[in-house]
């Protein structure tokens, strides 16, 4: 399974956010600096996060975003279900608006849904914000130049 590059970058302002200070904030340039994607992707992906309560933002010169409560106990299955916006894994119309043929008692939507459904399960278990380690966010903090928290190596 794949997840689309909007979860990715959610994902990884979500770890990134995680692994600061808490209640530090970091500004949206900041976080897209520190995740290597562009800025109006990583705001994008802040809008998302603040409408699921996963972030908080401070509006004004000093503001920023900030991990919330429960975007410190999400866990990865819940945000890919969140963010997966497509009904089916396939696509059993054309783009001429034509059905498959073989669409009538399809047994492969089906199971194509179970297994996604076992991949989201799988992921349930792993927190995002237990995901960052400190050899993994060292570089990233150094180059943005902020307070480097302490995390598992």
């Amino acid at each position: 399974m794949r997840i689309n590059a909007f979860a990715d970058v959610c994902l990884r302002a979500l770890m990134l956010l995680s692994a600061s200070p808490e209640g530090e904030l970091l500004t949206t340039q900041a976080i897209a600096d520190g995740v290597g994607t562009p800025y109006n992707h990583v705001s994008k992906a802040v809008l998302k996060l603040r409408s699921l309560g996963l972030v908080e933002a401070v509006r004004g010169r000093s503001g920023g975003v900030r991990l919330s409560a429960r975007g410190r106990t999400t866990t990865v299955g819940w945000l890919l279900r969140e963010l997966d916006e497509r009904e089916d894994l396939v696509e059993c119309e054309s783009t001429e608006g034509r059905s498959c043929p073989l669409n009538h008692n399809c047994g492969l939507r089906g199971a194509l849904r179970r297994a996604r459904e076992a991949f989201y399960r799988e992921l349930d278990g792993i927190v995002v914000s237990s995901l960052p380690h400190q050899s993994q966010m060292e570089p990233v903090f150094v180059m943005l130049h902020t307070r480097r928290p302490e995390l598992p190596r």
